[in-house]
């Protein structure tokens, strides 16, 4: 570690905290509250996010345990969760499906997707698994930490923080019942 970087972290992030406002205004905690219905989170996850990276999430990537395809036959997420991706506003929506599942067919059997590709492999290399995240993510012209993962596993909890993402989302929690959102974020 270079000499003096504890010292200097420490300086900015008091610096930062001097900066900041000890309340947020009302009107902001509102758009908030709406940006965070528009993704399908609720609000104190979509906060956390937003108080981590800085910036606002504009690509939810899902993994294809998430979105419940799992049979190379049967490649079309269920119809409720397909629904729930539908209502999503000014994001991206994207996903990364796990072999034997064809990237191609995952996109035609869910339009309601933007971008497919295919998954990291377990065997890649943390390396190798950063760098495929990234290109994927940067290929939609998005930033790494503008991108909130949503899976199942652990493999895929530690796309997050190979992908430098903003956070990582259980599926469970995403897509609970009576609502699209949850708790349960796990900073990347």
């Amino acid at each position: 570690m270079e000499r003096g970087a504890k010292w200097r972290a420490f300086q900015w992030q008091k610096a930062r905290d001097a900066a900041m406002p000890k309340a947020i205004p009302l009107m902001v905690v509102r758009m908030h509250v709406a940006r965070a219905a528009q993704l399908g989170l609720d609000y104190p996850t979509y906060a956390a996010v937003r108080k981590a990276t800085g910036r606002d999430i504009m690509g939810l990537l899902f993994s294809s345990n998430a979105l419940r395809v799992v049979r190379a036959e049967a490649p079309q997420m269920p119809v409720a969760r397909g629904e729930i991706l539908a209502t999503l506003r000014q994001a991206k929506k994207l996903a990364l499906v796990h072999a034997p599942l064809q990237v191609d067919a995952i996109k035609t059997a869910n339009p309601v997707l933007d971008a497919v590709d295919r998954a990291p492999r377990f065997t890649e290399s943390w390396g190798d698994m950063r760098a495929h995240l990234g290109r994927f993510v940067t290929q939609q012209s998005l930033n790494r930490d503008q991108v909130l993962i949503i899976g199942d596993t652990g493999i895929e909890r530690d796309w997050s923080t190979a992908a430098q993402a903003a956070g990582y989302l259980d599926s469970t929690r995403y897509f609970a019942k009576g609502r699209a959102g949850g708790s349960g974020l796990a900073a990347g």
